[in-house]
């Protein structure tokens, strides 16, 4: 088993910078793929970012493309997602996923979810 604890959110004015961090402990391995997802009251979980268990592989939606960034530390266990110019839309709440597998932006492919970090862009 993989456990998942993710930290960084909060309330911030729109143009303003927040880094999330997801940590990972218990069965983990550099093999794995993590993501992140958001996910607003009535909506499904929607993808953000995925990075591949070496980190040379990203993908991200096309709505944070240029503005966040996916990274990960495997000495740490952590993967962290830099959100930089952050919008009103970017509002909810924001799971780290994992999967032994490569990425993947279906949220049905992961295996471990964090509980989930909250983050309010207010305009």
């Amino acid at each position: 088993q993989v456990q998942l604890v993710e930290s960084g959110g909060g309330l911030v004015q729109a143009g303003a910078s927040l880094r999330l961090s997801c940590a990972a402990s218990g069965r983990t391995s550099s093999n794995y793929a993590m993501a992140w997802f958001r996910q607003v009251p009535g909506k499904e979980r929607a993808f953000v970012a995925t990075i591949s268990g070496s980190g040379i592989y990203t993908n991200y939606a096309d709505s944070v493309k240029g503005r966040f960034t996916i990274s990960r530390n495997n000495v740490v266990n952590t993967v962290y997602l830099q959100m930089n110019s952050l919008k009103p839309e970017d509002t909810g709440v924001y799971y780290c996923a994992g999967r032994g597998d490569g990425p993947s932006s279906s949220p049905l492919s992961y295996d471990y979810w964090g509980q989930g970090t909250q983050v309010t862009v207010s305009s």
